[in-house]
């Protein structure tokens, strides 16, 4: 179950600190409510049939979409690279030229290797659960791809 909002002090409410597991249906019907919500699921939908096809079994979500923000920019997802064949994934998956421009064109959202760093200090999986206005503990959703 995808817990409740909290206020961690930033401006949007967030989930709470941790990872909080969920089905892709579930996801659907918490954060795919208005139409442009349900234009971004739909490319999250094809990123993780890729993902699962290539044989990754976790993938984290993030991002405005999964707060409260009415409007949000995208999502973002990391994912983790065991058992994942490369040769097997949408190459557009692995671009991270120009800022993931082609990921944002083909999926509206864009995705990282949760082992790779988001910066000096964070691999993406940490950075992920650190809210970037606050600096304060947030959660994510951990989706097991089956």
């Amino acid at each position: 179950m995808i817990p409740r909002f909290i206020s961690i002090g930033g401006q949007i409410r967030v989930l709470p600190p941790g990872e909080h597991e969920a089905t892709i249906d579930e996801v659907e019907a918490r954060f795919a409510l208005t139409d442009h919500r349900k234009h971004l699921f739909s490319g999250l939908k094809r990123g993780i049939d890729s993902f699962h096809s290539a044989g990754c079994k976790t993938l984290y979500l993030d991002g405005s979409f999964v707060t409260e923000k009415l409007i949000p920019k995208d999502y973002d997802a990391c994912w983790d690279p065991n058992g994942v064949d490369p040769d097997r994934l949408d190459p557009i998956l692995l671009d991270s030229a120009k800022f993931r421009l082609k990921q944002k064109e083909k999926y509206y959202g864009e995705y990282f290797p949760s082992t790779s760093r988001a910066d000096s200090a964070h691999l993406f999986l940490s950075f992920f659960k650190t809210d970037r206005f606050t600096g304060r503990a947030k959660g994510i959703i951990v989706l097991r791809l089956k």
